[in-house]
């Protein structure tokens, strides 16, 4: 059975840190392009963080860069967030998705999702 598993929410005040898990099964995460995305409330959702199957290339939504970072470990077959100085507006239900690349609108097999609140 084909399955991402998102884990690692929760809620922290504004400049702690997170890291995300998305976990696969029924597929290898090596052979795909790998992807979180959030939606926060009354908002659309968005791409945050890609890595590319090779793990050679990664993309950052801009407000993430230099505060996000995606990696993959393929012998536990799982994708990680790691989210340091965090905001109020990171707020959101993250996702995990994978597709043949990293192009947001290809992303079509989803997790359930995990809730991440920064209040103070």
């Amino acid at each position: 059975q084909l399955q991402l598993v998102e884990s690692g929410g929760g809620l922290v005040q504004p400049g702690e840190s997170l890291r995300l898990s998305c976990a696969a099964s029924g597929f290898a995460v090596e052979d795909y392009a790998i992807a979180w995305f959030r939606q926060a409330p009354g908002k659309e959702r968005e791409g945050v963080s890609c890595i590319s199957s090779s793990g050679g290339s990664t993309n950052y939504k801009d407000s993430v860069k230099g505060r996000f970072t995606i990696s993959r470990d393929n012998a536990k077959n799982t994708v990680y967030l790691r989210m340091n100085s965090l905001k109020p507006e990171d707020t959101a239900i993250y996702y995990c998705a994978a597709a043949a690349s990293c192009i947001w609108e290809e992303f079509d097999f989803w997790g359930q999702g995990t809730q991440v609140t920064v209040s103070p």
